[in-house]
Parts: C-alpha cells; structure tokens; sequence
C-alpha cells in the first residue's frame, strides 16, 4: 500500500475545513455538538427590503420533520446524530478575506446568517468494491471513492433566507480567486472557486466546487445551497479518494432531490 496517499489522505483529513472527514479516518466525539455563535460573515447591503408577504420560517420541530431520514434515500446512510466535528460553531471560522466568509461556513458544515432555526443530518455514500485484481493502492482509493455531506436546513425571518442566498452567491463570485480560513488553528487554503449547474426544483439554488490545497496538492470539494421559501439547505460534499488523487468526483445530486422533495 502506498505510504505517500495514506499520508496524503490522513493530512487532508485532520484539516478543519475538511472536518466532514473526520469519522472516515477514525477518531470523532460523541458529543452532538450544538449551535455555535455569530459568524463573521460578509453580509450584502442590509438596507434591500424584504419581499412582501414573506414566507415564515419553520420552527425546530417542523425542520426536524422535514430533515431527510434513511427512508428518503435510496443509498448511503442518514445519521441524525452528529458528532461534534460535523457541527462547527460560526464563530470558530475565521476568514483571510471577509467577503468570502459564507462560502467558508458552507464547506465547514455551517450555515450563513442568523437562522431562526436549523437542524443538521449527515449522509455517507455507500462503499465501492475495487475491480478483481486491482492492486493495494487501488483498492485502498476504490474503499475512499464514498462522498459524505452533512445536510443543514436552516430556516430565516424576515427575508434573511434571501440575504443569505444573495451573500453566498455574491461570496462565489467576490471569491472566485481563493480564500484562505482557520478552524480551531488549522488553516486551509482554497486556490480557486467555480460556480457549477445548480440544481432544479428550488426557489435559488447555488453551486460551487472549490480546489483546496493541502501539502502542495490540489483536490476538488463541492457545495450545494437551495432555497425553498424560508428554508436553506447546505450541502457540503467531499470525498477522500478525490482528496487523495485529486480526481473530480460527482456530487450525490440524489440528496438535493429528496431534500426538495420534503420542503414542499
């Protein structure tokens, strides 16, 4: 087996912004970690006024009812109860640039601007199987080629679902040329950010892959945010064989679809 990509692997796992990574190297609290406190986000003009007859967002237990369960895929495994690495607190990101905070609370697990109420699910793609006679080290990548992507519905008064769609896609764009951000001392950089195809079915969706650099090497990781009235949901995906090759990998769309599914 090759030293150099478990190496390689184990060093973008235990970076924070990868903190989604965690439980696939081992070693993650029990604890449910619960909601943290302010972000330091770059947020638009405030001054825009909501649109009329704004939806009203869904209190804790109408989230709670609307997160997905392990009935609403048909692969992979829903977990509710989070461990502490899939829940960072907003105020333990710290950005190099501003503007780029909402893209950074996105990739971490959390979520842009001040929700009324939110809850969190994690998803993990089913195992591959490597192919008959694949050696050590393609194995090893063909067992890492799962995605996981810790879904949060957050729902807004007052037009802030809005604002916060409009912070997110103004962070893609203002940020298209990389960010850099620190978790709990850790810092990991972003060289790059493109926005993709997003996702149908939405009142805004937003796409983004960005590549991260970690030990000179580049590496895909993706996120996806749609709203629905006064609810966003996040999507964070990243995959340790992607990590680990730096090959592109496919976002499970799947989830957005389920999740949409019961937010009508």
């Amino acid at each position: 087996m090759s030293s150099p990509l478990i190496r390689r692997t184990c060093l973008v796992a235990s970076a924070a912004a990868l903190a989604l990574f965690a439980t696939a190297c081992g070693g993650s609290s029990d604890d449910d970690g619960k909601k943290g406190g302010d972000a330091t986000t770059a947020q638009a003009d405030k001054s825009a006024s909501a649109a009329p007859a704004a939806a009203q967002p869904l209190s804790a237990a109408e989230l709670e009812k609307a997160a997905l369960t392990q009935a609403d895929v048909k692969s992979g495994k829903v977990t509710a109860k989070l461990p502490a690495t899939d829940d960072i607190a907003q105020d333990k990101v710290k950005t190099d640039k501003p503007a780029c905070a909402p893209l950074a609370l996105l990739q971490v697990g959390s979520y842009a601007g001040k929700p009324a109420a939110s809850v969190k699910r994690s998803w993990l793609e089913d195992a591959k199987k490597p192919e008959a006679g694949a050696s050590a080290e393609d194995a090893m990548v063909a067992g890492l080629d799962r995605a996981k992507v810790v879904v949060t519905l957050a729902s807004y008064a007052d037009g802030g679902a809005e604002q916060a769609m409009k912070d997110l896609t103004k962070s893609a764009a203002d940020c298209a040329g990389g960010f850099s951000f620190t978790v709990a001392g850790d810092t990991t950089k972003a060289v790059k950010v493109a926005t993709g195809s997003a996702p149908q079915g939405a009142d805004e969706a937003l796409a983004v892959t960005y590549t991260m650099e970690a030990d000179g090497d580049q590496f895909p990781v993706k996120g996806v945010v749609v709203r629905k009235g006064a609810t966003l949901a996040y999507f964070p995906a990243v995959n340790l064989a992607a990590a680990a090759t730096g090959k592109d990998f496919a976002f499970p769309t799947q989830l957005v679809d389920a999740q949409l599914a019961k937010l009508k």
